[in-house]
């Protein structure tokens, strides 16, 4: 995926449903069982609610369908578990990050004529779908979502701090300065970051390494070089460094994932904390969050031409091992849950009305995954339904526009995220820890991953 420029309006509804025709995904005649990835683990009564009033809808249109929910949250060790031991369900989510790489290994099914049937394949963002081909030109995936890194903050903890919620940082010394004023004044951390060695702590710092105009590897594929040790990435970890250990200012738990630090945010005990734009529709569904307190900012760009905002998203895949009938079924699932709302206006209405009745997020921002005027037109059509708190996002929908969407690293994502994780959870748990020594071995680390493909 090459770098995009964002030009439109980051908004965009929550979960997805609608109706989908039948000839656009194969016949399904025969009575067919599919599993499908539904909610995170601890999601609400209310969410679950929604979720199985889509499969409801769904078994309605298609009666010789049945959807079994199977709960799902993609992280990197238990999906490569499952992946192994082949227990991922029908219908099931990968990043950005992994479709090509598990389509060119033959780990998921070839969906090129069912996607290719699509009446609106050709609006889709050719960048975005893109991330679900394979290098032989097969689509393996079809895009659910895409985001740009964002930094949230808790406007209720930057009031007591006696700084304006309004005006987020927009530099990282302006990140440190805010984050030490929240720890002192309130006793809550400041900032936080993800530092679980499941990934999240590598993707996070390359995260932070992009705004200040590192990159984590150059080139593609087997040839790519490992660069995590670069300038920027010491200069990242030494910000971190500082904050933990000079300023105090990021608490004492340096394990959190993505899920328990977006609880800790919603339960008002992080001040600042880095995150896809997106994240509010967990904060909703999984941790009841008051939205008074949400505060959403663009996340701060050194001033140089190399500075910018990591982006990534989510792919629906199928099982390579399902029967044509499954696969039919699948993709009649993934069209109504996941695609159609962002074109047909009755169902994009129907489901932004389904969300609101209970109470889940419409307007969540995130990334088009169809071109300009396909997007600007959905968005038009959802805008009364409309239950977030756009006005605190604003910092983010504004400044977004100006900064350069850069796509995670591309040759052995995972595993140079994974070479990261120790280096941030030593920086964040020993105040000696040798910054550049571990740092050249994480890019031997990394380097050898990617050479050799893994």
């Amino acid at each position: 995926m090459k770098s995009i420029r964002l030009a439109t309006a980051v908004v965009a509804a929550g979960l997805l449903a609608v109706c989908a025709t039948a000839a656009a995904v194969g016949s399904t005649k025969k009575a067919v069982t599919i599993s499908v990835a539904s909610l995170i683990p601890g999601s609400t009564p209310a969410a679950i609610q929604q979720f199985n009033e889509q499969v409801a809808e769904f078994e309605r249109a298609h009666p010789s369908i049945k959807v079994k929910p199977v709960e799902y949250q993609w992280t990197g060790p238990t999906f490569a578990a499952k992946l192994a031991a082949g227990t991922l369900p029908t219908v099931f989510e990968v990043p950005f990050t992994d479709a090509r790489t598990l389509g060119d290994n033959g780990q998921l099914a070839d969906l090129t004529a069912g996607a290719k049937a699509l009446p609106y394949v050709s609006k889709y963002n050719k960048a975005v779908l893109a991330e679900g081909t394979d290098s032989k030109g097969r689509i393996v995936a079809l895009p659910k979502g895409a985001y740009a890194q964002a930094l949230h903050y808790n406007r209720k903890l930057f009031a007591q701090a006696g700084l304006n919620p309004n005006k987020p940082p927009r530099t990282w010394a302006q990140v440190e300065a805010d984050a030490l004023a929240i720890t002192q004044k309130t006793g809550k951390p400041g900032y936080v970051e993800m530092a679980k060695d499941d990934n999240t702590a590598g993707w996070i710092l390359t995260t932070l390494v992009y705004t200040l105009g590192g990159r984590m590897e150059q080139g593609i594929g087997t040839r790519a070089k490992a660069t995590v040790d670069n300038k920027q990435t010491i200069s990242a970890l030494n910000l971190l460094h500082h904050m933990r250990w000079v300023d105090n200012s990021m608490g004492a738990n340096f394990d959190y994932g993505w899920s328990d630090i977006n609880q800790a945010f919603a339960a008002g005990n992080i001040g600042m904390y880095i995150s896809g734009s997106d994240v509010y529709t967990n904060l909703v569904q999984a941790s009841k969050i008051d939205p008074s307190i949400y505060g959403l900012a663009a996340l701060p760009l050194a001033k140089n031409k190399k500075a910018g905002v990591l982006g990534g998203g989510t792919l629906v895949a199928v099982k390579p091992t399902v029967s044509a009938a499954e696969k039919a079924a699948a993709l009649k699932w993934i069209d109504f849950f996941y695609e159609e709302p962002l074109i047909s206006k009755a169902q994009a209405v129907r489901n932004a009305k389904t969300l609101v009745a209970n109470k889940q997020p419409v307007g969540v921002p995130a990334l088009p995954l169809f071109n300009k005027k396909q997007y600007d037109l959905a968005n038009s059509w959802i805008k009364p339904y409309i239950n977030v708190p756009i006005a605190q996002m604003k910092p983010f929908l504004t400044d977004i526009f100006a900064q350069p969407l850069i796509p995670e690293p591309e040759a052995s994502t995972q595993s140079v995220y994974h070479a990261l994780d120790a280096v941030v959870e030593a920086v964040l748990t020993n105040r000696n820890a040798d910054i550049q020594g571990m740092l050249k071995q994480a890019n031997s680390v990394a380097q050898q991953a990617i050479s050799s493909g893994s």
